[in-house]
Protein backbone atom coordinates (compact mmCIF):
# COMPACT_ATOMS: atom_id res chain seq x y z
CA UNK A 1 0.00 0.00 0.00
CA UNK A 2 2.89 2.68 1.00
CA UNK A 3 4.47 1.47 -2.07
CA UNK A 4 1.23 2.30 -4.44
CA UNK A 5 0.80 5.76 -2.58
CA UNK A 6 4.47 6.54 -3.42
CA UNK A 7 4.30 5.85 -6.61
CA UNK A 8 1.13 7.89 -7.07
CA UNK A 9 2.57 10.47 -5.46
CA UNK A 10 5.84 10.61 -7.57
CA UNK A 11 3.46 10.48 -10.42
CA UNK A 12 1.82 13.91 -9.23
CA UNK A 13 5.02 15.33 -8.40
CA UNK A 14 6.29 14.57 -11.92
CA UNK A 15 3.40 15.87 -13.74
CA UNK A 16 3.31 18.88 -11.82
CA UNK A 17 7.42 19.77 -12.44
CA UNK A 18 6.80 18.98 -16.00
CA UNK A 19 3.56 21.01 -16.19
CA UNK A 20 5.35 23.61 -14.16
CA UNK A 21 8.33 23.61 -16.64
CA UNK A 22 6.22 23.91 -19.86
CA UNK A 23 4.32 26.99 -18.61
CA UNK A 24 7.95 28.59 -17.92
CA UNK A 25 9.06 27.79 -21.04
CA UNK A 26 5.66 28.86 -22.83
CA UNK A 27 5.30 32.15 -20.60
CA UNK A 28 8.94 32.77 -20.56
CA UNK A 29 11.59 31.81 -21.87
CA UNK A 30 10.88 30.66 -25.45
CA UNK A 31 9.46 34.62 -25.31
CA UNK A 32 12.51 36.27 -24.07
CA UNK A 33 14.18 33.82 -26.88
CA UNK A 34 12.53 34.86 -29.84
CA UNK A 35 12.37 38.65 -28.90
CA UNK A 36 16.14 38.98 -31.01
CA UNK A 37 15.59 36.46 -33.99
CA UNK A 38 12.49 37.80 -36.10
CA UNK A 39 11.91 34.33 -38.19
CA UNK A 40 11.63 32.68 -34.80
CA UNK A 41 9.46 35.57 -33.44
CA UNK A 42 6.92 35.67 -36.40
CA UNK A 43 6.74 31.36 -36.37
CA UNK A 44 6.29 31.37 -32.47
CA UNK A 45 4.27 34.03 -32.63
CA UNK A 46 1.82 33.28 -35.70
CA UNK A 47 2.28 29.61 -36.22
CA UNK A 48 2.35 28.08 -32.54
CA UNK A 49 0.79 30.36 -30.17
CA UNK A 50 -1.76 31.61 -32.26
CA UNK A 51 -3.43 28.55 -33.19
CA UNK A 52 -2.93 27.59 -30.04
CA UNK A 53 -5.10 30.17 -28.32
CA UNK A 54 -7.22 30.18 -30.99
CA UNK A 55 -8.53 26.60 -30.25
CA UNK A 56 -8.43 26.94 -26.36
CA UNK A 57 -10.54 30.04 -25.86
CA UNK A 58 -12.53 29.80 -29.30
CA UNK A 59 -12.15 33.00 -30.12
CA UNK A 60 -9.25 34.62 -32.59
CA UNK A 61 -6.46 37.16 -31.93
CA UNK A 62 -8.19 39.73 -33.20
CA UNK A 63 -11.24 39.07 -31.07
CA UNK A 64 -9.12 39.09 -28.16
CA UNK A 65 -7.51 42.08 -29.08
CA UNK A 66 -10.93 43.91 -28.97
CA UNK A 67 -11.74 42.68 -25.77
CA UNK A 68 -9.07 44.31 -24.33
CA UNK A 69 -9.89 47.37 -25.81
CA UNK A 70 -13.34 47.27 -24.45
CA UNK A 71 -11.83 46.03 -21.09
CA UNK A 72 -9.30 48.47 -20.78
CA UNK A 73 -9.62 51.93 -22.95
CA UNK A 74 -11.98 54.69 -22.40
CA UNK A 75 -14.90 55.09 -25.00
CA UNK A 76 -13.90 57.93 -27.55
CA UNK A 77 -10.54 58.31 -26.25
CA UNK A 78 -7.79 57.30 -28.99
CA UNK A 79 -4.98 57.55 -26.90
CA UNK A 80 -6.34 54.87 -24.40
CA UNK A 81 -7.03 52.42 -27.33
CA UNK A 82 -3.62 52.68 -28.38
CA UNK A 83 -2.28 51.94 -24.89
CA UNK A 84 -4.59 48.86 -24.72
CA UNK A 85 -3.22 47.36 -27.30
CA UNK A 86 0.08 48.18 -26.89
CA UNK A 87 -0.30 46.64 -23.10
CA UNK A 88 -2.04 43.71 -24.65
CA UNK A 89 0.19 42.97 -27.35
CA UNK A 90 3.40 43.49 -25.10
CA UNK A 91 2.13 41.52 -21.99
CA UNK A 92 -0.32 39.36 -23.37
CA UNK A 93 -0.47 37.90 -27.22
CA UNK A 94 1.92 39.75 -29.66
CA UNK A 95 -0.03 40.59 -32.37
CA UNK A 96 1.14 42.74 -35.78
CA UNK A 97 0.39 45.92 -35.03
CA UNK A 98 3.52 48.90 -36.80
CA UNK A 99 3.37 48.84 -32.10
CA UNK A 100 4.56 51.46 -29.89
CA UNK A 101 8.01 52.10 -31.01
CA UNK A 102 7.55 52.62 -34.59
CA UNK A 103 4.17 54.39 -33.63
CA UNK A 104 5.85 57.24 -32.78
CA UNK A 105 7.93 57.18 -36.01
CA UNK A 106 4.49 57.26 -38.09
CA UNK A 107 3.21 59.39 -35.44
CA UNK A 108 6.18 62.38 -36.13
CA UNK A 109 5.31 61.75 -39.97
CA UNK A 110 1.80 62.29 -39.87
CA UNK A 111 1.93 65.49 -37.75
CA UNK A 112 4.72 66.58 -40.08
CA UNK A 113 2.68 66.29 -43.29
CA UNK A 114 -0.74 67.21 -41.82
CA UNK A 115 -2.03 65.43 -44.83
CA UNK A 116 -5.39 66.11 -45.75
CA UNK A 117 -6.12 62.69 -48.03
CA UNK A 118 -4.78 59.31 -46.35
CA UNK A 119 -4.28 56.18 -48.10
CA UNK A 120 -3.68 53.02 -45.15
CA UNK A 121 -2.80 49.67 -47.10
CA UNK A 122 -3.70 46.71 -44.34
CA UNK A 123 -5.70 47.88 -41.73
CA UNK A 124 -5.35 44.87 -39.49
CA UNK A 125 -7.43 45.92 -36.47
CA UNK A 126 -7.33 49.49 -36.80
CA UNK A 127 -4.36 49.92 -34.45
CA UNK A 128 -1.91 52.24 -36.58
CA UNK A 129 -5.85 53.51 -38.16
CA UNK A 130 -6.57 55.09 -34.62
CA UNK A 131 -3.03 56.75 -34.28
CA UNK A 132 -3.03 58.10 -37.64
CA UNK A 133 -6.86 59.23 -37.60
CA UNK A 134 -6.31 60.86 -33.92
CA UNK A 135 -3.75 63.15 -35.39
CA UNK A 136 -5.42 64.83 -38.83
CA UNK A 137 -7.11 68.25 -39.65
CA UNK A 138 -10.37 68.74 -39.43
CA UNK A 139 -12.27 67.65 -42.91
CA UNK A 140 -9.03 65.35 -43.61
CA UNK A 141 -9.89 62.16 -45.25
CA UNK A 142 -8.68 58.68 -44.40
CA UNK A 143 -8.92 55.57 -46.15
CA UNK A 144 -7.89 52.33 -45.01
CA UNK A 145 -8.15 48.76 -47.23
CA UNK A 146 -8.68 45.69 -45.61
CA UNK A 147 -8.34 42.35 -47.75
CA UNK A 148 -10.26 40.07 -44.61
CA UNK A 149 -13.38 40.70 -43.41
CA UNK A 150 -12.68 38.97 -39.94
CA UNK A 151 -9.81 41.89 -39.43
CA UNK A 152 -12.52 44.77 -41.44
CA UNK A 153 -14.87 43.90 -38.58
CA UNK A 154 -12.56 44.07 -35.71
CA UNK A 155 -10.98 46.62 -36.68
CA UNK A 156 -14.63 49.12 -37.00
CA UNK A 157 -15.41 48.20 -34.06
CA UNK A 158 -11.58 49.81 -32.53
CA UNK A 159 -11.82 53.11 -34.66
CA UNK A 160 -15.71 53.11 -33.32
CA UNK A 161 -14.51 52.84 -29.46
CA UNK A 162 -11.70 55.54 -30.46
CA UNK A 163 -14.58 57.96 -31.60
CA UNK A 164 -13.10 58.10 -34.85
CA UNK A 165 -15.42 56.58 -37.35
CA UNK A 166 -16.46 59.72 -38.80
CA UNK A 167 -12.66 60.63 -39.93
CA UNK A 168 -12.00 57.11 -41.53
CA UNK A 169 -13.59 55.01 -44.14
CA UNK A 170 -12.63 51.21 -44.14
CA UNK A 171 -12.87 49.47 -47.21
CA UNK A 172 -13.18 45.86 -47.78
CA UNK A 173 -11.58 43.87 -50.34
CA UNK A 174 -8.24 43.81 -52.59
CA UNK A 175 -5.38 46.78 -52.93
CA UNK A 176 -4.74 45.66 -56.72
CA UNK A 177 -9.01 46.36 -57.03
CA UNK A 178 -9.70 49.30 -54.96
CA UNK A 179 -6.44 51.56 -55.94
CA UNK A 180 -8.24 52.20 -59.47
CA UNK A 181 -11.04 53.05 -58.25
CA UNK A 182 -10.33 56.12 -55.75
CA UNK A 183 -11.00 58.96 -57.47
CA UNK A 184 -14.03 57.87 -58.91
CA UNK A 185 -15.60 56.25 -56.15
CA UNK A 186 -14.09 58.55 -53.01
CA UNK A 187 -13.57 61.62 -55.11
CA UNK A 188 -9.71 61.48 -54.51
CA UNK A 189 -7.42 63.26 -56.64
CA UNK A 190 -4.05 62.88 -54.96
CA UNK A 191 -2.71 61.41 -51.60
CA UNK A 192 -0.09 63.34 -49.24
CA UNK A 193 0.27 60.38 -47.65
CA UNK A 194 0.44 56.68 -48.10
CA UNK A 195 1.07 53.74 -45.58
CA UNK A 196 1.91 50.62 -46.45
CA UNK A 197 1.34 47.91 -43.69
CA UNK A 198 -0.44 45.02 -46.24
CA UNK A 199 1.27 42.36 -47.83
CA UNK A 200 4.69 42.91 -48.27
CA UNK A 201 4.68 41.05 -51.67
CA UNK A 202 2.35 44.06 -52.64
CA UNK A 203 4.53 46.90 -51.66
CA UNK A 204 5.92 47.25 -54.93
CA UNK A 205 2.98 46.57 -57.59
CA UNK A 206 0.58 48.68 -55.65
CA UNK A 207 3.49 51.44 -54.74
CA UNK A 208 3.90 51.14 -59.13
CA UNK A 209 -0.54 51.02 -59.45
CA UNK A 210 -1.08 54.46 -57.36
CA UNK A 211 1.89 56.24 -60.06
CA UNK A 212 0.03 54.79 -62.67
CA UNK A 213 -3.19 55.69 -61.20
CA UNK A 214 -1.90 59.41 -60.72
CA UNK A 215 -2.78 59.31 -57.00
CA UNK A 216 0.50 61.26 -56.02
CA UNK A 217 1.45 64.87 -56.55
CA UNK A 218 5.22 66.63 -55.79
CA UNK A 219 5.75 65.94 -51.89
CA UNK A 220 3.50 63.34 -51.01
CA UNK A 221 4.94 60.55 -48.90
CA UNK A 222 4.88 56.87 -48.72
CA UNK A 223 5.68 55.39 -45.22
CA UNK A 224 6.22 51.47 -45.74
CA UNK A 225 6.45 49.19 -42.72
CA UNK A 226 8.20 45.98 -42.16
CA UNK A 227 10.75 46.66 -45.02
CA UNK A 228 13.58 44.85 -43.18
CA UNK A 229 11.47 42.31 -41.22
CA UNK A 230 9.94 40.21 -42.78
CA UNK A 231 11.13 42.92 -45.49
CA UNK A 232 10.67 44.13 -48.57
CA UNK A 233 14.00 43.94 -50.56
CA UNK A 234 11.81 44.68 -54.13
CA UNK A 235 10.28 47.43 -52.89
CA UNK A 236 13.39 49.39 -51.27
CA UNK A 237 15.58 48.77 -54.68
CA UNK A 238 12.41 50.21 -56.70
CA UNK A 239 11.96 53.43 -54.00
CA UNK A 240 15.38 53.98 -53.58
CA UNK A 241 17.12 53.94 -56.89
CA UNK A 242 13.88 55.86 -58.54
CA UNK A 243 14.91 59.61 -59.27
CA UNK A 244 10.93 60.02 -58.53
CA UNK A 245 11.51 59.48 -54.92
CA UNK A 246 13.64 60.81 -51.78
CA UNK A 247 14.36 58.30 -49.49
CA UNK A 248 14.78 57.78 -45.78
CA UNK A 249 15.22 55.06 -43.44
CA UNK A 250 14.02 55.02 -39.88
CA UNK A 251 15.32 52.33 -37.67
CA UNK A 252 13.65 50.71 -35.00
CA UNK A 253 12.44 47.03 -34.01
CA UNK A 254 9.89 44.71 -35.25
CA UNK A 255 6.70 45.20 -32.87
CA UNK A 256 6.89 44.58 -29.16
CA UNK A 257 10.52 42.92 -29.58
CA UNK A 258 14.21 43.76 -30.46
CA UNK A 259 14.84 42.67 -33.65
CA UNK A 260 15.86 45.41 -35.95
CA UNK A 261 12.70 46.64 -38.81
CA UNK A 262 12.01 50.24 -39.50
CA UNK A 263 9.95 52.30 -41.56
CA UNK A 264 10.84 53.72 -45.22
CA UNK A 265 9.52 57.43 -45.91
CA UNK A 266 9.51 57.91 -49.46
CA UNK A 267 9.02 61.44 -50.51
CA UNK A 268 7.33 61.90 -54.19
CA UNK A 269 9.58 64.43 -56.46
CA UNK A 270 6.60 64.24 -59.09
Amino acid sequence: MKTDTTMWLTLVYSCTGGAALLYALYRWVIPTAVQYHGGLALIWHDVIVEPMLDTLTQSTRPQRLLSAVQKNATRGDPRSVVQAIDQFCRHKEWAMNVGDEKGCILDSVVSEINPATVLELGTYCGYSTVRIASLLPPHAKLITLEFNPNYASIARQVIAWAGLEDKVQLVEGASGDWIPKMKEQFGVKTFDLVFLDHWKDRYLPDTKLIEECGLLTKGSVLLADNVICPGTPDYLEYIRSSPQYESQYFKSHLEYTKVEDGLEKSVFLG
